[in-house]
């Protein structure tokens, strides 16, 4: 259990003195601390922490350096790999976007502050800071709808759906007189009820909304007043006005520290609730601020800050203090919804409240996505809109033919009389107005009659599916990750459908497909590989005594026994310096924070070294293991127990890492009065400021065994030093401390200063970090490979690495021939792509990939990867070559990127999204991953060790990469196969209806009448038949889970489109016809001579149409349950009783009228007919095509139940799946 209180104190961010030199304010992106990390990784991109960094990241960094090694076969692997390089290293690298010092490219909290961008905050005078500028309240609103707001905006939101219009249409024209076919209140009815049932679930959820609000805003903060500190509502904080926060509270607004319970100024955040990482960090207030709030002095001054931005890792402003000015930098500010930890309190000025704090500017969710499946159903709409027009237009014309023919008669006619006759002198026309407008009249009112065509009921009907779709994925045990006590999460419900559609997944590599757990492997130190001895050394490992109690390291790291005695020799000699300086420098070139853990032994206490980076967690536990534990890191200084020998090195600076320079570096002064800067980044950062004319052996050897690290998966990082005389040191604290008072371009002239102390460094070595595959991560790639889905990984690591993760995680495979472009110009660029377009081409014309004569899918036979890095990418995805990289990539059994940007891996995904129809999925853990998880159709977020932000930006979020197998392959087959065909039935069961109506209407002198009862038509498709489709969409299922894990290949049936296409809408269609014309001319021509009236014949028309379509579903339905018989039996007994009590009503013209028929033999006669013309030949035909035309779902569930699962695809039964097609072969749309 942790104590109350930190051990140590954190690195320096602002000056205790004069003398003490800041932290440099370098306003960072959201480094990923995994791969895309190139300070603490392998030269990975800078990432933008930004929520949407599609439209925000600036841009794009240089990658213009590789290892002069080229990638060599693997024989250890024991496969032969074929290389087809193109590379063209020679040329002089560009600096794409990596503008150095003087970039402009900035994002809003890293460009340079101006009077423009700038406001004016009055410290503890909060009247005249929000008296010239207005400035929030704190008080915060996530509620969209208020009392008076919420009808007329719920229903505008509402009516952007054309099909809503559409009806309100209807029902406006059924109240007209001359139109009118049902009752004025029954037409309104089918609208009303979506629109209320959609009002309701608007209502609930934002009544949650705000009373999540109330609670929040009712909270109280204690506020600085005239007699002291008073308690305050956060709803009425305001800006300028200062706070103090007890420990483990939480933030009420954006603030920047003044002081705290620490006399050095250090405050511990824990920041879960902002973007879900639960490792303190370190905060602080000037030394200026903490020596008058703590002389309990009346503080005045003046903060002028940035405007309110969505960037929660930036922050930029400058505060004067007694004619002072002091920078402040994101160290500097705590953000709401912080907590307070291992700090007794903090007393902070608000800078922003409400709506303008940086927690609720990132609050908006993600971009609103669109099923594939509904926009293809508008298609069909559209056809059925057509259908309705040429009924009506068929109905109008035949109409005015019939009163052009029976002209002479309509005055007279029973059924019609044109004249009034209640003048017999001078009769009138009644309700005529002419053979023109009656034909217009005619055509509107059998819009109104047949308005079911297009099926209202769908679209609630479909959210229901969904959200019961989603709560069985959510209750999935198989998706659930026992390690962070997390459940799958359904972020979007309105794309669950295209989960079983996916063709390309395109997947980050650390913490996706690794555990991003770092564990210190081996080490390169001064020309010498330390890789291959270690070993666990027995015991607990060093430790280290700390006023009487040991003090060992949390974690234990595996040492090489060598390296390990070589480290106690010291500095002394030629072979103990460079190790000495090289663990010198893991330990503190950091931001870790040493923290105490009890045990249960009182005289042993363990180090918990926190940081925001993984990866420099590991470096600092292996340099404990080697004998150099950091015990203690304060404002101005750390402590490190050196085998024995506590030392004291002063923090003289600090640079942290920023990704033009990617790279960080501080400056000690050691005990032996030297001033040295220790300096660490990735390789290609690195090495362009080692002093290269001396050790060029090291450097050579450097060079090669980081090479040797990356082919084994490992992560890399170079470390460096060099001593600073007193000269070099006074000018840069000189230009430091100018740059960072400077007003305007301080942020640029920060980075040139680090840039030019960060140069002519002697390399001390190289390290290599592990991180381990998830669990489950090859099996699932290949059993997603053999779904038909193509992986593509994007990741920011080398080359060398991501190849060997590759072949670690089943992507490559021995058989593959490897492409691999790397340019450093567009010409090579566009000359690579076309040798290897034709190198691709020759290779699987040669393997016979294409498509045999004789139609059978060939068999692949040496499959195509390429490797393609982030420096060609920038040439490449620049418009004219994206053509040619994608018919090189779609031929290509794997792509792998490497070093690539966040905004290239939302390129990639888009040259896919743009060429293709084909559905495209996105899965990464990262803020780096934002943009490539909202570009595609489908994006999931990975809930792991770097935060919430693409688990907020994303469509689904889940726990480990394997579940992505079950997820698709399994829920995402069922909710295709269940969506599509319900919409399918929608459209049938009303045209039925439909159809229905019309062969009435010819019988009926065209007269645009209904053949059933106002309120059957109203109730038809909210009571006799939605309940059955919703229950059966949500709980049927054509396959169990065990086969579908079991045989991939059966996922291909929602890539080829065979539950949902035009061939399937048109066969449903003539289905449709031929069951309306068996329900209507039957009875019709049953009682074509007898006495029965039109409300009678009617009811037994509604039975039959309900009777049919439900018999209809329930011969589709695979999976029975108690709840699908409750639902599709009781739907024809809701039915029988709606007609029953609505014909027992006197004032109805239908009354008694289902008695009267019921009487009758010929009735029950006619219902039976009805059920064999409508249902016996469709199963005939379905049986027949079933049996001669089997898919593979039809053989894979007659397997299933018989019992033939465990012969399916093994020794007794073998089951040919049909190849997945490309786009151009599926069934046409």
């Amino acid at each position: 259990m942790a104590s109350d209180h930190p051990l140590l104190i954190s690195s320096p961010q602002t000056p205790r003195a004069v003398e003490d030199l800041p932290t440099i304010p370098i306003y960072t992106d959201l480094a990923k601390s995994g791969s895309e990390n190139p300070e603490l990784a392998s030269a990975m991109d800078s990432n933008n922490p930004l929520g949407n960094s599609a439209n925000t990241e600036p841009t794009l960094n240089s990658y213009f350096r590789r290892s002069n090694s080229s990638t060599k076969s693997r024989a250890s692997r024991g496969n032969s790999v074929r290389e087809v390089s193109f590379d063209n290293s020679g040329s002089k690298p560009p600096r794409h976007g990596s503008r150095g010092a003087e970039s402009d490219g900035l994002s809003i909290s890293q460009r340079e502050l101006s009077d423009e961008d700038a406001r004016l905050i009055y410290i503890n005078d909060p009247g005249k800071s929000n008296e010239r500028y207005e400035f929030a309240g704190n008080t915060i609103r996530t509620g969209k709808y208020s009392i008076l707001t919420f009808l007329p905006r719920n229903l505008f939101e509402q009516f952007h759906r054309l099909a809503y219009i559409y009806f309100l249409v209807i029902a406006i024209l059924n109240q007209l007189p001359q139109l009118a076919v049902f009752g004025r209140t029954a037409s309104v009815l089918p609208l009303a009820f979506v629109l209320l049932v959609t009002a309701i679930k608007d209502a609930y959820e934002d009544w949650r909304r705000h009373r999540s609000d109330r609670v929040e805003n009712n909270r109280t903060a204690l506020v600085l007043g005239d007699e002291g500190f008073h308690e305050k509502e956060w709803k009425n904080i305001r800006v300028g006005e200062i706070i103090k926060i007890s420990a483990n509270d939480t933030l009420p607004c954006d603030i920047v520290l003044l002081s705290t319970s620490d006399p050095t100024g250090v405050a511990y955040v824990q920041t879960i609730n902002l973007d879900g990482e639960s490792n303190l960090k370190t905060r602080y207030a000037r030394q200026e601020t903490i020596s008058r709030m703590s002389q309990n002095e009346r503080m005045s001054g003046l903060i002028k800050s940035e405007k309110p931005n969505r960037n929660i890792y930036g922050f930029q402003a400058n505060m004067e203090i007694d004619g002072k000015r002091l920078s402040l930098g994101p160290s500097n500010i705590v953000l709401r919804g912080c907590e307070i930890k291992n700090t007794a309190w903090a007393i902070g000025v608000a800078v922003y409240c409400g709506r303008e704090t940086k927690a609720m500017l990132n609050s908006s969710g993600a971009p609103s996505k669109r099923s594939r499946l509904e926009s293809h159903m508008n298609t069909e709409t559209i056809y059925l809109s057509g259908f309705l027009v040429s009924l009506c237009t068929i109905v109008s014309v035949l109409a005015a033919v019939w009163l052009r023919r029976h002209r002479h008669e309509l005055d007279y006619l029973p059924f019609y009389r044109r004249k009034s006759y209640e003048d017999e002198d001078d009769p009138k026309n009644y309700k005529y107005y002419g053979w023109g407008w009656e034909i217009v009249f005619t055509f509107l009112m059998s819009v109104i009659v047949f308005q079911i065509m297009i099926p209202i009921s769908l679209y609630i009907s479909m959210e229901l599916v969904r959200i019961g779709q989603a709560y069985f994925m959510i209750q999935d045990n198989k998706l659930y990750d026992e390690a962070s006590h997390s459940r799958f999460q359904c972020r979007a419900l309105n794309i669950n459908e295209d989960l079983g559609q996916v063709k390309y997944v395109f997947s980050d590599k650390t913490g996706t497909l690794t555990e991003n757990k770092m564990e210190f492997q081996c080490a390169s130190i001064w020309g010498v590989d330390y890789s291959g001895g270690t070993t666990c050394v027995p015991g607990d490992g060093y430790s280290a005594q700390v006023d009487g109690q040991v003090r060992r390291p949390k974690m234990k790291v595996k040492v090489d026994l060598e390296l390990e005695r070589l480290s106690k020799i010291g500095k002394q000699t030629e072979e103990g310096k460079p190790i000495h300086d090289f663990f010198l420098a893991l330990a503190a070139c950091n931001t870790i924070v040493p923290m105490v853990v009890e045990t249960p032994d009182p005289d042993v206490r363990l180090i918990d070294y926190q940081g925001e980076s993984p990866d420099e967690q590991a470096l600092v536990y292996a340099a404990a293991a080697y004998g150099f534990m950091l015990l203690e890191r304060t404002s101005g200084h750390i402590v490190i127990d050196i085998h024995g020998e506590r030392q004291r090195f002063d923090v003289l600076g600090l640079h942290e890492f920023d990704s033009d320079r990617k790279r960080m570096s501080v400056i000690l002064g050691c005990p032996d009065n030297t001033v040295k800067v220790f300096v660490k980044g990735a390789d290609t950062s690195m090495f362009s400021v080692i002093d290269k004319f001396s050790n060029k052996n090291i450097i050579q050897a450097t060079e090669g065994h980081l090479h040797n690290f990356s082919s084994l998966g490992l992560r890399t990082l170079v470390v460096g030093m060099r001593d600073l005389n007193s000269s070099e040191f006074d000018q840069w604290k000189l230009a430091f401390e100018n740059a960072s008072t400077t007003l305007i371009g301080r942020a640029a002239l920060l980075r040139k200063i680090a840039s030019r102390i960060e140069n002519s460094l002697t390399v001390l070595g190289a390290s290599g970090i592990e991180d381990k595959l998830q669990q489950g991560v090859p099996e699932a790639i290949q059993s997603l490979r053999m779904a038909g889905i193509k992986v593509w990984l994007l990741t920011g690591d080398k080359q060398e690495t991501a190849i060997s993760i590759g072949y670690s995680s089943k992507l490559l495979t021995g058989n593959m021939t490897q492409i691999i472009i790397s340019n450093k110009s567009k010409e090579s660029c566009k000359k690579s792509l076309e040798d290897a377009i034709v190198t691709s081409n020759k290779l699987m014309t040669q393997s016979g990939v294409a498509q045999n004569t004789e139609g059978t899918s060939g068999t692949a036979g040496t499959p195509v990867a390429l490797i393609i890095d982030g420096t060609s990418l920038v040439y490449i995805l620049d418009g004219e070559l994206e053509e040619q990289l994608f018919q090189l990539a779609r031929g290509c059994s794997v792509v792998l990127c490497c070093r690539v940007a966040p905004l290239q891996k939302a390129g990639i995904v888009a040259l896919i999204k743009k060429r293709t129809e084909d559905m495209t999925l996105a899965i990464g853990d990262g803020a780096n991953d934002v943009s490539m998880i909202q570009m595609a159709d489908v994006g999931i977020g990975i809930s792991g060790q770097e935060g919430r932000q693409a688990v907020m930006a994303s469509d689904f979020a889940m726990g480990q990469f394997r579940f992505l197998v079950p997820l698709l392959l399994v829920h995402g087959h069922w909710n295709y196969q269940r969506m599509g065909y319900m919409i399918l039935y929608n459209f049938y069961r009303n045209a039925v209806l439909v159809f229905v109506l019309f062969w009435y209407i010819l019988y009926t002198c065209y007269t645009a009448t209904s053949a059933i009862s106002d309120w059957s038509s109203v109730l038809y498709s909210v009571v006799y038949t939605s309940v059955p489709t919703i229950v059966v969409a949500i709980l049927d299922k054509d396959l169990s889970s065990r086969t579908l894990l079991k045989h991939p290949p059966l996922y291909g049936s929602g890539q080829r489109d065979e539950c949902y296409n035009q061939k399937l809408f048109w066969i449903t269609m003539v289905d449709t016809v031929w069951q309306s014309a068996v329900i209507f001319f039957v009875p019709l021509l049953a009682y074509w001579r007898s006495t029965i009236d039109g409300p009678g014949i009617g009811d037994l028309w509604t039975l039959g149409v309900v009777i049919s379509v439900n018999i209809h579903l329930a011969m589709d339905v695979m999976r029975w349950t108690w709840i699908t018989h409750a639902a599709i039996w009781g739907s024809i007994v809701a039915t029988v009783i709606c007609i029953f009590v609505i014909d027992a009503i006197p004032i109805l013209s239908t009354y008694w009228a289902i008695f009267n028929m019921m009487g009758t033999g010929l009735f029950w006669l006619c219902l039976l007919g009805i059920i064999v013309g409508t249902v016996l030949p469709r199963f005939v035909v379905k049986v027949l095509y079933q049996y001669f035309f089997p898919s593979d779902i039809q053989i894979a569930r007659e397997a299933e139940k018989f019992g033939f699962s465990r012969e399916l695809g093994g020794g007794g039964m073998q089951i040919e799946m049909n190849p997945i097609l490309e786009p151009q072969q599926r069934l046409s749309r």
